[in-house]
């Protein structure tokens, strides 16, 4: 018996969750919906890799991807995420309008790691419509000193 009552409880529970789970949801895809005719920001960048070449683990190396805001809308870039701790990328914080230009700049620290050929991503994520969701790379191979 406390199984069957332990059982319906949980599967109340669920049954809540999941329909308190499901407006908000929809409330996400409403809002990612554009009206046709609205204007959209998209961002491109000149180079989606940089390779920093052989350098001394000793060496903080920095590069520098390019883009600009080819949409109708001002640009937002809601951050840049590097695949580890040693990758770190700034990036501009106001809105880019259209036709402007801007820098996400890496900075690329290995000290204390394995030297040899590292490839590293940074995800940047916008509010552009087709490319939302960009992954730039670096790489390089770094020599033990």
């Amino acid at each position: 018996m406390k199984k069957f009552i332990l059982s319906a409880l949980l599967l109340g529970a669920f049954t809540f969750a999941m329909q308190a789970i499901e407006p908000q949801k929809n409330a996400v895809a409403v809002a990612a919906q554009q009206q046709p005719g609205e204007k959209t920001a998209e961002i491109k960048f000149d180079t989606l890799t940089h390779n920093f070449g052989t350098f001394s683990e000793k060496e903080v190396v920095k590069c520098a991807f390019n883009f600009t805001n080819v949409g109708e809308a001002p640009l937002i870039i809601h951050q840049a995420i590097a695949s580890c701790g040693c990758t770190i990328p700034s990036y501009p914080k106001d809105p880019i309008k259209p036709g402007e230009s801007g820098v996400i700049e890496v900075t690329y620290n290995g000290a204390g790691k394995y030297p040899g050929h590292f490839k590293k991503n940074i995800t940047v994520r916008t509010n552009g419509k087709e490319t939302a969701v960009v992954r730039l790379t670096i790489e390089g191979d770094m020599q033990a000193e």
